[in-house]
């Protein structure tokens, strides 16, 4: 997911909190085991899903448990509402500056090592209204202004939800408020031009450089992510990379030279982040009922991290 983000909890801190910078933990690792997915409908490998026949099964429900109201639903289609999980004001995670990072709920990804697997589906969210995020962001001009922030959207996939991240976009920029949008790029076609201009750094998550493990590490093809990156290189849209190592899954050097070979080529991408793996939302998966596949898998040493940064810092990329 939106991004599939593996590196800090997404809970809602009060307003005015700070979230706590992402853990590691350097040991061995184990062989992780295929994980089942559940097929979708109209969920055909390769294409977007969007608020459409997927969502008929996947919308939150109303404040009294029951299915939303059609004006409700026709608020979701139209972006004059969101499913957003939560929010955090985070320092150094999510883009430059403090930022204000609103996570969306929905995915079509289902990511073996996902950190949040209740944002996978758009019902697990709470409603909110486009015109009440902005009145959030709003509030902390001041703080982006002085520390060079601004509003990172997140997931989940925000784009997902396009509609409802194109106004808050649209806002934010209004308010001259820095953006940044954390994707997997595989909703990429339905991010045009006229959104993108909104954006001024774009946080692509790179999951895999190598076809069959991208579809064993996500359930979907690698291809969208591919042409979404040659776009926005393209564009000159500012880029920085992520890419988590995951010991037995995406860690074969092979996988990662891959991955380096496609980022290389972007001439925008500004910095690769090689996140190491950690299994600090296994319990939720376990309170969804899912099969956590990655169960004893163990972070990847700090040699093997920094071995894995070479890779890219050979092509002569900027990583962390």
């Amino acid at each position: 997911m939106p991004g599939t983000r593996t590196t800090h909890p997404r809970f809602a801190p009060s307003e005015g909190s700070v979230a706590a910078m992402r853990p590691t933990a350097p040991t061995a690792a184990v062989q992780p085991t295929a994980l089942p997915r559940p097929r979708r409908r109209g969920a055909a490998d390769g294409l977007p899903e969007t608020l459409g026949d997927l969502h008929r099964e996947l919308l939150p429900l109303d404040d009294d448990g029951r299915p939303l109201h059609h004006e409700k639903v026709q608020a979701l289609h139209a972006g004059l509402m969101g499913s957003i999980h939560s929010w955090e004001l985070v320092t150094a995670v999510d883009g430059p500056g403090t930022r204000m990072t609103v996570f969306l709920s929905g995915c079509p990804l289902q990511c073996l090592y996902c950190h949040n697997p209740d944002t996978m589906q758009l019902k697990n969210g709470t409603l909110q209204s486009a015109e009440e995020v902005l009145k959030r962001i709003k509030r902390y001009r001041k703080i982006f202004d002085a520390t060079g922030g601004g509003l990172t959207i997140s997931g989940g996939e925000p784009l997902f939800q396009h509609q409802f991240v194109r106004r808050i976009l649209r806002g934010a920029k209004e308010m001259g408020v820095h953006t940044a949008l954390d994707t997997s790029g595989f909703l990429g076609r339905v991010a045009d031009d006229e959104l993108l201009a909104d954006v001024d750094l774009v946080l692509l998550d790179v999951k895999s450089g190598d076809e069959d493990t991208y579809r064993n590490t996500t359930g979907r093809a690698l291809a969208p992510t591919v042409t979404f990156g040659d776009r926005l290189a393209a564009m000159g849209k500012p880029l920085w990379i992520r890419f988590v190592l995951v010991p037995g899954l995406t860690d074969a050097p092979e996988n990662i030279e891959a991955v380096a070979e496609i980022v290389a080529r972007w001439g925008s991408v500004q910095r690769v982040e090689v996140l190491p793996f950690h299994n600090m939302g296994q319990d939720k998966w376990a309170a969804l009922g899912l099969n956590y596949s990655l169960e004893g898998v163990q972070p990847p040493s700090l040699e093997s991290t920094e071995a894995a940064r070479e890779i890219f810092r050979a092509r002569g990329l900027t990583v962390y």
